[in-house]
Order: C-alpha cells, then sequence, then structure tokens
C-alpha cells in the first residue's frame, strides 16, 4: 500500500531529489516555505494533523552558516525547534520523521572518518542548531537523523543558492582560476544518493536513530576540484586557499568526513563520491 510522505522545505535541492525517489511508490505532498512555516508550532501541528503523513521528511534548515553567528535565534528556531514540534506531531499522529543534521556537529580534529559514536564538540552558532535539532528528532518514538554534508545535484529553486562543488565546476568550465580549499577534508554527497539511501532507510525497517549518511571516501576541496577537471576533460587552474586565510566568521571544521558502515551493515551501499561526482556532471550535462 502506498504511504503518504510530507516533505517541508521543499524548494531545496535535497528535498527535489527525496521527492523524486518517493513519487513512484507514495503519495507526496511537498511544502515550501511560503506553504507552511515549520517555526510556526501552531501551523505545523494543524497541518501536519490534517494530513497525517505515515512519513515526514524534514528539509527545512538554516544553511547560512556565517549568518548564524549574527541571527542566532533565527538558527534555532529553524534547525532545533521547529525540528522539536514536527518531533512532537509525528509521535501524535504516529507517523516517520526523518531529520537531516550536519558535519559542522564536530570540531574538525578527527584524523579518521567520523563514526555516529563519536562525541560532537560544534564549535559555531550553526553547528549548535543543528546538533540540538539532532537531539529533539531522536526523542520522537520513530525518529531518524541522518548527518550529511558537502552536499550537490539537483537544483535548490532559492535564489542565489549554488553548491559549492557547483561553483567549482562553473569556474573550471569558464576557464577562470577556482580559489578551493587544501586543508578542508569531506565526504562530499550526492543528493540523490542521500535521497535513495532515506528510502531504502525507511523500506527497510531499520531501527531508528542516528546515521551518515554520505558517499563513501574522504577527499579535500582540492581533490574534489581535480576530479571536476579530470571528467570534464579540461585544465584546473587553481587558487589555493586555507581556512586561515579567508575571513570567515563562523569556524569551520577542517577534517569533517563521515563513516557510513552503519549504513552500510544495513545492506546501504552509498557509491564512491567520485562515482556520485561522475554522474552528477552526466546528468547536469
Amino acid at each position: 500500500m502506498a504511504r503518504k510522505v510530507l516533505v517541508t522545505g521543499a524548494s531545496g535541492r535535497l528535498a527535489g531529489a527525496i521527492v523524486e525517489a518517493f513519487r513512484f511508490d507514495s503519495e507526496i505532498v511537498g511544502l515550501t516555505r511560503a506553504e507552511l512555516d515549520v517555526t510556526d508550532d501552531g501551523a505545523v501541528d494543524t497541518r501536519l494533523t490534517a494530513e497525517r503523513p505515515d512519513i515526514i521528511i524534514n528539509c527545512a534548515s538554516y544553511n547560512d552558516v556565517d549568518g548564524a553567528e549574527q541571527q542566532p535565534v533565527r538558527a534555532l528556531e529553524i534547525n532545533a525547534f521547529a525540528v522539536r514540534e514536527l518531533a512532537r506531531v509525528a509521535d501524535k499522529i504516529g507517523a516517520i520523521v526523518v531529520h537531516y543534521s550536519s558535519d559542522f556537529v564536530f570540531d574538525g580534529t578527527a584524523s579518521r572518518p567520523y563514526v555516529e559514536d563519536d562525541d560532537p564538540n560544534p564549535q559555531s552558532v550553526y553547528a549548535a542548531s543543528k546538533l540540538l535539532g539532532e537531539w529533539f528528532a531522536l526523542e520522537a518514538r520513530r525518529g531518524f537523523v541522518l548527518r550529511v554534508e558537502s552536499l550537490f545535484g539537483a537544483r535548490s529553486h532559492a535564489a542565489g543558492r549554488r553548491s559549492s562543488l557547483d561553483t567549482i565546476v562553473a569556474g573550471i568550465e569558464a576557464g577562470a582560476s577556482v580559489p578551493v580549499f587544501t586543508d578542508r577534508t569531506v565526504s562530499p554527497t550526492y543528493v540523490f544518493d542521500i535521497a535513495a539511501a532515506t528510502r531504502a532507510l525507511i523500506r527497510a525497517d531499520a531501527a531508528a536513530g542516528l546515521y551518515h549518511c554520505v558517499n563513501t571516501g574522504a577527499c579535500s576541496w582540492r581533490d574534489i576540484a581535480l576530479e571536476i577537471a579530470h571528467l570534464l576533460g579540461r585544465e584546473l587552474q587553481l587558487t589555493p586557499i586555507t581556512l586561515d586565510s579567508v575571513m570567515l566568521r563562523a569556524p569551520r571544521p577542517k577534517f569533517s568526513a563521515l563513516d557510513n558502515t552503519k549504513l552500510r551493515a544495513l545492506g546501504i551501499v552509498m557509491p564512491t563520491w567520485q562515482d556520485a561526482l561522475a554522474r552528477h556532471l552526466k546528468r547536469s550535462a
């Protein structure tokens, strides 16, 4: 029997991939910010109670890492307190709730990819708001938190929202010098692979809890730029930068690669980031 899936933050790139992954065998209700302000507890209760979805997938997020330092209340409202209400209503109507968190909950001092049992140590307002949101989501009886990072793929309908990876692609295609971090290690992740893993996790009737949902592998942004240039058959003109060399209001973790072994143990194998990147470039061509 088809299940009803309600997606918040429906104008974002991840939400678009979620809708595509679920639409063939589920009834989809995609709600943009204009259609549902997740920070309005009354509106959330009223709409979700009326819709009574089987699955709530929360793609609404405040993602302006530097902006959060100046708008901490707004970041907490969207990334934390809204999640608390979604989790409460999910329990009220007997729904699964899926929430996406971030690699930024870690301080970046590790020397190997982080696992779910590693202690978070957020270093910014944004990171703290995402960690608090995790805690609220996991209070739900059937709450899933999927940590993701360095997203690429699909298209965001939000004005001016282009991923860091897409900015690199555009620079290489234009023959411009591309500034990239050489001292940030990440696990770049294709939104369509996140969506497929989300669907597989729910269909597998997996235990609720925390999962790292990233493409397999760890690399620097320089590695990413080199791979893009190779796949495009273009020469890379690189302007290397480091975190210490740029003026950023909020600190970033230098090493924030995540380990997805917990998903793999369930039979959900995340492709390598190189494979995902090749598919993204082919799809975007």
